[in-house]
């Protein structure tokens, strides 16, 4: 072979060689995006990310997992509790004979409004409140119980630690007090 059939074909076995390379780096190398934008991660660095990137289809019969479950789920709070809630809400309001708020209370209006804005209507005096619900023993009280004082005329709500939340008398404000203060009637869960 000459010296310049030498060179040709160096030359056709070059340029063969970088159209087989572009053409496995075609399939290989994604083509360059239309537009990216910057992600900046703290101590790490900053990333273009592609728009559009495309996730590659699952196999027949392979599917892909769900979104991890949250590591906490806090638990919701019964109907008592909310109520509970809403009463403490309205402490330092005023007594008012026959008031059931929602800016001032007598006992059973205070107990009444607290457990309505939990989304449970109860009836409207004290000793209605006492014959209605589920009958729980002071052993058994959980927060947001309605507790009933002297023979069931006043109500008010545990509070937890012995305490309970309750609009005493005109003079007076809504308060959190022991349950020892008063004669206990009995106590209702609703």
């Amino acid at each position: 072979m000459t010296t310049n059939a030498v060179k040709r074909h160096a030359r056709r076995a070059v340029a063969a060689g970088a159209v087989g390379a572009a053409t496995i780096g075609a399939f290989l190398l994604p083509a360059a995006p239309a537009s990216a934008q910057p992600v900046t991660i703290p101590g790490v660095g900053t990333f273009e990310i592609p728009d559009g990137i495309q996730l590659p289809h699952p196999l027949p019969g392979l599917e892909l997992p769900g979104p991890a479950p949250l590591p906490f789920t806090p638990p919701k709070k019964s109907v008592g509790e909310l109520a509970l809630d809403a009463a403490m809400s309205k402490v330092g309001s005023p007594y008012v004979y026959g008031a059931a708020g929602p800016n001032s209370f007598d006992c059973s209006g205070l107990v009444q409004w607290s457990y309505r804005q939990a989304g449970r209507e109860l009836p409207r005096t004290s000793g209605a409140q006492l014959a209605s619900g589920t009958p729980v023993s002071l052993g058994a009280l959980r927060v947001g119980d309605v507790i009933s004082f002297y023979g069931g005329s006043h109500s008010g709500l545990y509070a937890g630690d012995g305490n309970v939340v309750h609009a005493a008398t005109p003079g007076t404000l809504v308060h959190v007090a022991p349950i020892s203060s008063m004669p206990v009637a009995g106590a209702r869960r609703f």
